[in-house]
């Protein structure tokens, strides 16, 4: 038979898949997924249902439910002081993965060039390279996450089509400051390029602000600003995702939802749209509450002698195992260290050289990422299932 798409094939099994599937064989507490353990607000699950039995179960259209596009519009003008236009520059789509997707396809020629930083979200460079675009690879500065802003003014070029930035950032937990961003708002400008931005933990910073890029100067008609209501309201499982973008890019990539899954279901958007009116005070809750399990979390790793990296935003927190001693191993990379975690600890976590591309050379091998999106209590058992492991090493 005739070979299936190269590409796709070629494939890995993702990392995610392979430790939770692990952690399930071991009993491990699994804090590699980056999804919380507990239900979002109650109100919010109630209208989902209720709308269900309102008789209004068809398709949406297109760009989604006028209620849903007229909330993402206020929230961008609550937050961000941004004036959207609902009715011309909002798609709702199935999840933020199928926005990126739809993002990409509507701006992405064969040949063309996007930069992307990392560490970087496993979904991105596969979308890229099926649309047969070139993914231009840099990598943040170790230890702190800084920008290396040389070797991304190298990175532009006249192939440049758009840069993806993720911020607040996953799997580091970076928040681009505003030295930054106004650094990537002049190369984007004077590449004449777009940026395609991965804003879902945007309601999930604790030490810094989040400032959209389309918010500085210039950025306004070049940005693809992606919001998701899974990250917001904490439910993963609704997929449930918004752009926000200038009408000439909105209405491209609405063509490419419309060939992707054309519309998503309206009872979750109308649900979704009373989350985003609710009162800041949630969204302030939200995030001071991730703040108490970060700093769970981070004080128990310091205790346990791992290297903690600085989070300011997401789920997750970034440990360097190399100060650990004598619970890893000569030779042991962070992949065989989280099988052995998960089998022998029974604590399970994330590789953090999996969101590395080998085309860009070697990966650290000694980073692990932890998804504190959990109940303390069960954050506190993995501390203290971590301090019994190495307290035998």
């Amino acid at each position: 038979m005739k070979p299936l798409n190269g590409q796709t094939a070629a494939l890995p099994t993702t990392i995610f898949t392979v430790m939770s599937a692990l952690a399930q064989q071991h009993g491990a507490i699994n804090l590699g997924q980056g999804f919380p353990d507990t239900e979002g607000p109650a109100h919010l699950v109630e209208a989902a249902a209720a709308a269900l039995r309102d008789g209004r179960n068809q398709y949406a259209p297109l760009t989604g439910l006028p209620e849903l596009r007229e909330a993402v519009a206020r929230s961008n003008a609550r937050f961000y002081g941004l004036d959207i236009d609902p009715a011309t520059e909002v798609v709702v789509t199935s999840g933020a993965t199928e926005a990126l997707a739809a993002s990409f396809a509507a701006l992405l020629n064969p040949g063309d060039e996007v930069i992307v930083i990392e560490p970087a979200f496993d979904t991105y460079l596969p979308v890229i390279r099926l649309l047969g675009a070139t993914p231009r690879l840099v990598r943040l500065n170790l230890h702190d996450w800084s920008l290396p802003r040389d070797e991304l003014a190298a990175a532009f070029g006249p192939k440049t089509k758009a840069i993806l930035l993720n911020s607040p950032m996953n799997p580091t937990g970076k928040v681009f400051t505003q030295e930054e961003l106004s650094f990537i708002a002049g190369l984007v400008q004077e590449h004449d390029t777009y940026a395609i931005c991965d804003e879902v933990y945007e309601h999930l910073v604790f030490d810094a602000r989040h400032t959209p890029l389309m918010t500085l100067p210039g950025m306004r008609e070049r940005c693809v600003r992606i919001g998701s209501a899974g990250k917001s309201f904490s439910f993963t499982g609704w997929k449930v995702g918004y752009i926000t973008a200038p009408k000439a890019l909105a209405s491209v990539i609405a063509k490419t939802h419309q060939n992707l899954t054309f519309a998503t279901a309206p009872n979750l958007q109308r649900a979704v749209a009373i989350g985003l009116d609710q009162d800041t005070g949630y969204f302030t809750e939200l995030s001071q509450g991730m703040r108490v399990r970060r700093d769970l979390l981070a004080a128990g790793l310091s205790d346990l002698g791992f290297g903690v990296l600085p989070s300011d935003g997401t789920y997750f927190l970034t440990a360097d195992i190399r100060p650990l001693g004598a619970a890893t191993r000569p030779g042991e990379d962070d992949v065989a260290w989280c099988k052995r975690a998960t089998v022998e600890a029974g604590v399970t976590l994330i590789p953090v050289s999996a969101f590395y591309d080998p085309a860009g050379g070697p990966a650290p091998s000694h980073f692990v990422r932890f998804a504190f999106c959990k109940q303390p209590t069960v954050l506190e058992e993995a501390i203290i299932r971590l301090r019994n492991w190495i307290a035998k090493a």
